[in-house]
C-alpha cells in the first residue's frame, strides 16, 4: 500500500486503513503486549487492553517513521543506529533470532545510504519509512515475548524516543493551534531546524548523535534490574524538551510557524 501511495498519491486515511489492517494481522498471529513493569507501580497486567496499546504502538511508531523521514539521511541513518544498539543489546542478553533482523536491517540501510547521504539520488519513499517503523514496533514485541533475550519492552521506545517526541510534541501543538493534523506540514522540529539555516546533514547528523547517546541509555536500562530503570528516560525528556523551546521560539521569531496551505504530498507530514 505505501509503494502504491508513492506511485500514486493516496489520501492518508488509505495508507491509515492498510497499516490498521497490517497490525490486525500481527496481533491475530500472538503478538500483544501483556504485562510491564513501571516504577513503584509494579508489574501491570493488561489483559484486553493489551490489544489496544498494542495495536496504537504499531501504528503510532509506523506513522512516527514515517513522518520524520523528511531529509537526507535522517530515517535511514537513524535506522542503522537503531538496529545496531538493539541487536547489541539483545544479542547480550541470549537472542537467537532478533540480533540477525537487526544485522539485515543494518546491511540493507547502510547499502541505500550510499545514495542518500550526504546527497540524495536515491528515496526512501513511504515503501521504506513505514516499513522500517512497522518492523522496529513488531520486533520490539517479539524480542520481548519470543525470543530468548526477553529484551524489555521500553528498549525500543528510548531508542527512538527523538523520533517519538517530535511527532507527539508536533500533533499536540497543531491540535491546540487548531489546526487540521491530517493535513500536510513542514512545521516538525526537524524541519524547523533545516528552515532556520541548518543543512541536511547537519540536522541528520544532529539527530544520530541523540540516537546515540539513547541507545547507551538504553544499554544502561537494561542492566537495571528492577522497575526504576524507565527513570533513564527522564535525562532524555528533558532535553527534548529544551530542544523543542529552543526550536520553537526561533521559528517564531523566524515566521516559520505562520500556518498557510500546503500543498499535498509536497512534504511530509
Amino acid at each position: 500500500i505505501a509503494l502504491y501511495d508513492d506511485m500514486i498519491n493516496r489520501p492518508f486515511f488509505f495508507k491509515l486503513v492498510g497499516q490498521m489492517i497490517a497490525a490486525v494481522v500481527v496481533m491475530a498471529f500472538g503478538l500483544v503486549m501483556n504485562e510491564f513493569s513501571l516504577p513503584w507501580l509494579g508489574r501491570i497486567h493488561l489483559e484486553i487492553a493489551g490489544y489496544l496499546v498494542t495495536f496504537l504502538w504499531i501504528v503510532g511508531l509506523t506513522n512516527a517513521y514515517n513522518f520524520m523521514d523528511g531529509l537526507n539521511g535522517m530515517a535511514g541513518g537513524t535506522a542503522v543506529i537503531v538496529a545496531l544498539f538493539f541487536g547489541l543489546i539483545s544479542f547480550s542478553q541470549g537472542s537467537v533470532f532478533v540480533y540477525i533482523i537487526c544485522y539485515t536491517l543494518i546491511a540493507g540501510c547502510l547499502g541505500f545510504l550510499i545514495f542518500n547521504f550526504p546527497r540524495a539520488r536515491l528515496f526512501m519513499g513511504d515503501v521504506g519509512s513505514t516499513f522500517l517503523g512497522f518492523v522496529f514496533a513488531t520486533l520490539a514485541i517479539i524480542a520481548a515475548l519470543y525470543d530468548h533475550s526477553h529484551t524489555s519492552l521500553f528498549v525500543m521506545p528510548l531508542l527512538l524516543f527523538n523520533f517519538i517526541f517530535d511527532t507527539f510534541y508536533t500533533f499536540i501543538r497543531r491540535l491546540r493551534q487548531g489546526e487540521n493534523v491530517f493535513n500536510a506540514h513542514k512545521t516538525h522540529l526537524y524541519q524547523l531546524f533545516n528552515q532556520l539555516g541548518c543543512s541536511h546533514g547537519a540536522v541528520s547528523g544532529f539527530h544520530f548523535a541523540v540516537c546515540a547517546a539513547q541507545g547507551i541509555g538504553a544499554y544502561v536500562m537494561v542492566n537495571i534490574k528492577n522497575e526504576e530503570r524507565l527513570l533513564v528516560f527522564i535525562p532524555f525528556l528533558v532535553f527534548q524538551a529544551a530542544y523543542a523551546v529552543v526550536i520553537q521560539i526561533r521559528a517564531k521569531r523566524a515566521g516559520l510557524l505562520a500556518t498557510g496551505p500546503v500543498r499535498r504530498g509536497a512534504e511530509k507530514w
